[in-house]
């Protein structure tokens, strides 16, 4: 009897999960139930298991409403009735064709009209729905003639009258207005709950054949689905046969080119996989990311294959991947094996900058009703929620920010606060809106509108109404088309380098750089600003202690450094044991079969598999859950649950010590969603290695590159600064040299346009465009005359020296710009035929202090470039310790002065900690760390220099100090207010520091998990 309910995957609207829908028709006794989400059809796979384990058959369809009125609903007869719902719904939303008022074109479903848009001629399939409150009105001649063409229409939006004023509270966010403002047609009504079926049979007791067609709808429409076969695009060419016959061609070219013609192992390995792709029907699948990788190549792009895709010799071969599976002992099956029915799952990098253009191949190539994005459902955050429903019960913008950073316990206590609270907590997690997975594509056998509907949004690119959880769980395996900023540093490297030196640096090639000796030096002191992966304070800090100086060992390095092995104690462990192989001993002797390479400390996915099943003697299939679990995908409690007991189970059966056994569990547990498979750090590993390769050799090229792609872990000041440490000459922005982006001539790194964020993107593309088709500008006034910029924009161009060449001081000019644009009239921006002779003004002299120039830098880059920071102190101080001693003083007290780049948040159970990362005035980096107790004291100030005092702890090689006191240290007043005390120190303000804040639990200390370097008795 309910032919229309709504979830709250009807966004800002409805108020159900589908759980407590389903649960709530149960409780009204109904044995069918219909989920007719608004313009979406989200939930219906959610829906149809919930309503087979309740016992209730599912029906599905959708309420289409334009601009918030309510059109018809549509109800599938069946599944293949999907794709008319959703191609009516797709063609709205992607070519904007208007939603028919009346008889949409559906074969296969039935439309049911509310009263008020009824139209005057009903189709067969189409119905007229009446609620409980209009039955009176069949009274009326012109509806009665009609009852034989309608049905019961009772709405579920709401559960209760606390959900109808929840109700209420999205449609005002959704309406952006006041929730006193609401008007009746802008939300539900009061009584749009799920009435008990006896109850709302009730109110149409005197008009059976109401009933009889509600039922007779019912009895017709219906939903299943097969959740067991894939439904990715089956074929690359036109069967099974062929694509088998082209990956068997295709691998043993790539086997030849990689490995030669007589590498046994190699050759049994292509023979191997090979089987088991043909067994499992997945030839199509991997020839269609060779074909993606193949037309990257033939644009000249440089992609990365990482993820478990990189355990197959098949991706090696095919160049889908860089990574020998040989080289690291990466076994097949942890990819794809015989017990898999899902297609495997490719992540493949490229240039942020080369990424939109495979995209568009894919869609063209594939067709456009094949090939959509991933959705993802963005969900309502408490803190932000709390913002947003503040709003619509009027609160002030003072309130608003209170509400979002305050304790509950510091708020006013009054009756709206309280209501902001409850509809914020109640509103944790609903859907807020749906967006575009950040990488997701879905290739489709079939047209994609028989499972969704698609969203167009500003992209170009079409979205699936559902996440890849969903995706996933129907049949689709998506293909990861990724984009990372590294990689575009590296091709962007790779173009200097042949421009600048006339040298080709093959790149791709990864025998040059993973065996670099001089990359494993820099490798090994953490000498990594601008590298992949590898330049965080962390990572640098992990990569000293190791001493890493192999790829091998980088390769660990990449999964240790994940939140799963640091949080278990494992990462300290590998540590210590990396650097004292004789001082431990292996749990068990299956640790030292399994995991000898890394000391007996599970570093990898594999590496949990492999004790899951060698250990606790698990089969399979929990090897499966636990890899689900790690990767992110699995998310079933019950069936990690079930992998518990059975684990503890087979232990005890085993004779495992009971405490071991709890011990080994403790480290499997830790690794659920923070870990790396071994594929994927060998991945990233290389990559870091590339990126390495370049910056130990071409380091001016390289640091232009990452500022050119805006750099990684830091902000731009920093890799500035490295590209002077390795010897540039850094140059403020200048008309006749710079270009948009940073240049590098010689040693000379002119700074882009691009940095100047006043400065308009097309004025300064102008700027370059007209330099280069009539030459270099003369002077201020040829500039002025050349280029459509008002004062403001000169002024900017001024303050940052872009008009050095012109011999003239900043003063001068500002004079000069402003008496040229009060005659200026833009008809004469005219290409004059003779070059007129450029105007000579005579100024007064006007003296400038040595540093202005470091802070007009300051105020419009936001860092100096003509001087250090060092030299705009008041304090001619500059410490009594330097960074690169800092190893000879462990546990000694010493104290520096250094220039803040950098600190990363982290929660203890004492409190907020920081960890801080510095240069010292010879522009070397080091690290400290700040426990809670010297925060309260002396907390961090903002960007700047401070005066440090700590003691130095060495820990295996890498020195941090432990801070007890430190004071920001006065910069000098601003010279270009010294008649202004007010101004004197605002630009000091445009000093930052790089802020990283961690928002999970505290890591449990050392003492709290006692992980044993002894054998367990």
């Amino acid at each position: 009897m309910y032919l229309n309910c709504h979830t709250y995957h009807s966004l800002r609207y409805g108020t159900f999960s589908v759980q407590s829908l389903v649960q709530s028709a149960v409780e009204a006794g109904a044995q069918v139930l219909c989920l007719t989400d608004i313009n979406t059809m989200t939930a219906i796979y959610e829906f149809l298991k919930t309503c087979k384990d309740a016992g209730i058959k599912p029906v599905v369809g959708m309420e289409f409403r334009d601009e918030g009125k309510l059109l018809y609903i549509a109800l599938a007869k069946s599944e293949r009735a999907l794709s008319e719902i959703n191609q009516l719904l797709t063609s709205h939303n992607c070519d904007n064709v208007p939603l028919p008022r009346h008889h949409p074109e559906f074969k296969q479903s039935f439309t049911i009209y509310p009263l008020e848009n009824s139209p005057v001629n009903l189709l067969d399939h189409e119905y007229i729905g009446i609620r409980p409150d209009q039955v009176n009105l069949l009274f009326q001649k012109q509806w009665r003639q009609l009852i034989h063409k309608m049905v019961i229409l009772q709405s579920v939006t709401i559960k209760n009258e606390q959900e109808y004023e929840l109700h209420k509270v999205l449609r005002a966010i959704d309406l952006n207005t006041l929730i006193t403002l609401l008007k009746p047609d802008q939300h539900c009504r009061a009584d749009e709950i799920m009435l008990h079926q006896e109850k709302l049979l009730y109110y149409f007791e005197r008009y059976p054949e109401i009933v009889s067609n509600t039922r007779m709808i019912l009895g017709q429409c219906s939903f299943d689905y097969d959740f067991s076969y894939p439904r990715n695009k089956k074929h690359y060419t036109r069967d099974k046969q062929n694509d088998i016959k082209l990956l068997t061609s295709l691998a043993y070219a790539g086997l030849t080119a990689r490995y030669g013609d007589h590498h046994v192992a190699a050759r049994k390995r292509v023979e191997k996989e090979l089987k088991v792709i043909d067994q499992l029907s997945f030839s199509g699948y991997f020839l269609i990311t060779w074909d993606i990788v193949r037309y990257s190549n033939s644009m000249g792009f440089m992609h990365i294959g990482r993820g478990s895709g990189a355990n197959s010799i098949i991706a090696y071969c095919l160049g889908i991947t860089d990574i020998c599976p040989l080289e690291l002992d990466l076994y097949f099956e942890r990819f794809l094996n015989l017990n898999r029915k899902t297609p495997p799952d490719f992540d493949l990098d490229w240039s942020w900058q080369d990424r939109d253009v495979i995209l568009q191949y894919i869609f063209d190539r594939y067709g456009k009703d094949y090939v959509a994005f991933c959705g993802t459902n963005v969900e309502f955050k408490y803190r932000s929620i709390l913002r947003e429903v503040g709003k619509v019960f009027g609160l002030p913008k003072e309130e608003l920010d209170a509400l979002t950073t305050q304790s509950m316990d510091l708020h006013d206590d009054n009756s709206v606060v309280r209501q902001v609270h409850q509809y914020g907590t109640m509103l944790d997690q609903f859907p807020n809106q749906r967006s575009m997975h950040s990488c997701g594509i879905l290739i489709s056998e079939e047209p994609i509108s028989n499972y969704t509907a698609l969203i167009m949004p500003p992209k170009g690119f079409p979205i699936v109404q559902f996440d890849m959880h969903t995706a996933e769980e129907i049949g689709f395996e998506k293909f990861d088309i990724l984009s990372q900023r590294g990689i575009g540093s590296i091709n962007d490297a790779v173009k200097l380098i042949r421009r600048n030196k006339g040298i080709q640096v093959d790149i791709r090639n990864t025998s040059l750089s993973k065996n670099e000796k001089q990359c494993n030096e820099f490798l090994s002191i953490g000498k990594t600003i601008g590298c992949f992966y590898i330049e965080s304070p962390a990572m640098r800090g992990l990569l000293r202690r190791l001493k890493c100086d192999n790829y091998k060992v980088l390769v660990a390095a990449s999964s240790i450094i994940r939140p799963g092995v640091a949080q278990s104690g494992m990462m300290k462990e590998y540590i210590f044991r990396h650097n004292n192989p004789n001082q431990f001993e292996y749990f068990h002797p299956v640790f030292e079969q399994q995991l000898g390479e890394t000391y007996g400390i599970m570093v990898y996915q594999e590496d949990v598999i492999k004790i899951a099943l060698h250990y606790g003697g698990l089969p399979a299939t929990d090897g499966d859950v636990l890899r689900r679990a790690m990767s992110g995908k699995g998310r079933s409690l019950a069936a990690l649950q079930k992998v518990k007991d059975h684990f503890f189970e087979s232990c005890k059966r085993l004779g495992h010590p009971e405490a071991l056994s709890a011990e080994v569990y403790r480290q499997i547990e830790s690794f659920a969603g923070y870990s790396f498979c071994k594929a994927h750090s060998a991945s990233y590993a290389v990559e870091s290695y590339q990126s390495l390769y370049l910056k130990v050799h071409y380091p001016l090229e390289f640091m232009v590159a990452v500022i050119n792609n805006q750099g990684g872990f830091y902000r731009t000041e920093v890799y500035i600064h490295e590209a002077r440490m390795s010897g540039a000459n850094i140059l403020n922005p200048c008309v006749n040299m710079s270009e948009y982006q940073t240049t590098l001539y010689g040693k000379d790194v002119y700074l882009g346009f691009m940095h100047l964020q006043s400065i308009e993107k097309a004025v300064a593309e102008l700027i370059v465009e007209d330099r280069v088709i009539r030459g270099a500008y003369k002077s201020l006034e040829d500039f002025i005359k050349r280029i459509p910029i008002g004062i403001a924009g000169i002024e900017i161009l001024i303050f940052i020296d872009a008009f050095r060449f012109t011999g003239k001081q900043k003063n001068e000019l500002l004079i000069e710009a402003r008496m040229l644009l009060n005659d200026f009239k833009p008809e004469k921006r005219m290409e004059a035929l003779f070059d007129e002779p450029v105007k000579e003004y005579q100024l007064p002299v006007l003296k400038r202090d040595l540093f202005e120039d470091a802070f007009d830098e300051i105020e419009l880059l936001g860092f100096p470039v003509s001087v250090s920071p060092f030299d705009l102190l008041v304090s001619r101080y500059r410490g009594s310790v330097m960074a690169k001693d800092l190893v000879k003083h462990h546990k000694k007290q010493i104290k520096m002065l250094a220039y803040l780049i950098s600190r990363k948040h982290v929660p203890t159970k004492r409190g907020t900690m920081f960890f801080g990362t510095w240069i010292d005035a010879e522009g070397n980096y080091f690290d400290t760390a700040h426990f809670p107790d010297c925060l309260e004291k002396y907390p961090f100030k903002g960007g700047g220099c401070y005066l440090l005092l700590g003691t130095v702890e060495v820990d295996f090689h890498f020195p941090t100090i432990t801070i007890m006191k430190m004071a920001k240290m006065p910069f000098i007043p601003d010279p270009r207010y010294y008649h202004d005390e007010d101004k004197r120190y605002i630009a000091h303000e445009r000093i930052k520091e790089d802020v990283s804040m961690t928002q999970r639990q505290p890591y449990p200390q050392e003492h709290e998990i006692g992980l044993p370097r002894l054998k367990m008795k």
